[in-house]
């Protein structure tokens, strides 16, 4: 039976299985070798091992779509902070402009696009924790794949909650007409759930994994992100004892701040969890990750570069430390040559390209979209050192503040003398705004910064001269759409 139907959850598909993403091939090269257009019906699915691995495997697939990563995402998640600009040319998608002037409605298709993604992904964990319990299987690998599909359902629940607050909290697969439409739970009910699925998943998931199932969640992956959702919502106690944890399993800041984005660096001792993103020949559909193609440098003779949206900003450029090598590892500038020997043309519509998103020219294969293969960095381990700082200092322990702190600058400035001395204050007002500025520069053009600034108290401050309002921007409007389909069960958000 295939029966389509609108809710909060978002054109869900009843096909029964995956109606985005999945699922015909095995997993001969890894988990990531899937064709996210093969649809299989659920009266044929469900059966095996074999059946639940496709499925886990649809999960992380969706991850790297395009409303998870690329227009919608960036212009719900970076375009309007103070660090990225729209790019590209001035006719070229005039859209982002609404966001980042605060004059956007709930009308704007990128709201959908965004909460689109998000209820996809849980719809394909919900779909894994309703039906593969019921298989005959390797009872291990059962509760492990259940973990790793709380961990995406408490990922993507977290992208919406920042983004939305209080969302409708679906759990399982809608069973009738009943079920399909539900109102909207409260932020804190969200972020409860969202612990919830996290401490499940953490007690269940390994530290690693073998060759072909790395880039999966982990133990660490649940643990950080926990803590990230506890900072979020000021519960430091809870911030500093998980990021505690984290810094005990064996991550290491990578030596080389540059090198650590490149391709060839992927999931390494700095990464929790990366959105999985491979270019693989013969397999243009599994090769769908458009990420690095939006941001990426355009006008290049012979291919390899991108649309050039998403851009650092001024306050971006300017908001670096004399000398600080992160500047030049997250910026690509008109004209230079970078470490890789790509010359940046100097006809380039903007003056600046997003670096962290950057893949060499040379890796570009014809037919496939640029930079297929670059990951989407979720959480690094430097990430874990400034959560755990800036919940040290506001628990009063202003020593292992400025040891978490001092190592991400240590790691930055490398070898080089007269750079970025170690941070010295004491003073808990005067150390939180030393956090928050290492925070702009170290996570620059990751998703962080919008959020960031909106959760340190500072919209007003920082956004405010691009039209941000207090009481109203906090959060974006529910896509009128959403709540046309649900007949006006969901409420719109105050102020649109």
């Amino acid at each position: 039976m295939k029966t389509y139907f609108n809710t909060s959850i978002q054109r869900w598909c009843a096909v029964g299985l995956l109606s985005t993403v999945l699922l015909t091939t095995s997993c001969k090269k890894s988990f990531l070798d899937i064709d996210p257009q093969g649809q299989q019906e659920s009266e044929q699915f469900w059966k095996s091992q074999e059946d639940a691995t496709k499925a886990v495997n649809g999960m992380y697939a969706n991850l790297r779509t395009w409303n998870n990563t690329a227009f919608p995402a960036l212009a719900i998640e970076s375009i309007p902070s103070d660090e990225a600009d729209k790019g590209s040319t001035a006719t070229d998608a005039t859209f982002f402009n609404l966001y980042d002037t605060f004059t956007v409605t709930s009308t704007e298709g990128s709201f959908l696009g965004f909460w689109t993604g998000q209820y996809q992904n849980i719809n394909l964990t919900n779909q894994v924790l309703d039906n593969i319990p019921a298989i005959t299987m390797d009872e291990s690998l059962k509760a492990r794949y259940l973990a790793e599909a709380k961990f995406i359902r408490a990922y993507s629940y977290f992208r919406l909650v920042r983004a939305f607050g209080g969302v409708p909290l679906r759990l399982t697969v809608p069973k009738d007409q009943t079920e399909y439409n539900i109102p909207r739970a409260t932020k804190e009910e969200v972020y409860a759930q969202i612990e919830k699925d996290l401490d499940e998943a953490a007690s269940v998931l390994p530290q690693a994994y073998g060759t072909n199932d790395i880039g999966r969640a982990t133990k660490g992956a649940a643990i950080g992100l926990h803590a990230k959702v506890a900072m979020y919502q000021q519960k430091w106690a809870d911030a500093l004892s998980l990021t505690n944890q984290v810094m005990t399993m064996g991550y290491s800041l990578f030596p080389d701040f540059e090198k650590g984005f490149r391709t060839q660096n992927k999931n390494n001792s700095e990464s929790l969890f990366e959105v999985q993103c491979e270019l693989l020949p013969g397999n243009k559909d599994a090769s769908n990750s458009q990420y690095s193609q939006v941001q990426g440098v355009p006008g290049v003779v012979g291919g390899g570069g991108g649309w050039g949206f998403n851009v650092p900003s001024d306050a971006l450029n300017t908001a670096f430390e004399t000398g600080d090598p992160r500047r030049d590892a997250t910026i690509l500038y008109r004209g230079e040559t970078t470490p890789q020997g790509d010359k940046i043309p100097t006809t380039t519509p903007n003056p600046r390209y997003n670096q962290k998103s950057y893949v060499p020219f040379s890796m570009w294969v014809s037919g496939f979209n640029e930079g297929a293969q670059q990951n989407v960095k979720v959480l690094r381990f430097a990430d874990i050192l400034l959560i755990n700082a800036e919940a040290a200092n506001e628990m009063g322990n202003t020593s292992l503040a400025l040891s978490s702190l001092n190592k991400v600058r240590a790691r930055a400035r490398g070898t080089q003398t007269g750079i970025l001395p170690d941070v010295t204050a004491t003073d808990k007002t005067a150390l939180k705004t030393a956090i928050y500025k290492e925070r702009q520069v170290e996570l620059a053009l990751e998703s962080d910064r919008y959020f960031d600034v909106i959760r340190q108290g500072r919209g007003t401050e920082v956004f405010g001269p691009k039209g941000w309002k207090a009481g109203k921007n906090e959060i974006w409007p529910v896509p009128d759409q959403e709540i046309e389909r649900s007949g006006g069960l969901l409420t719109q958000n105050p102020g649109y």
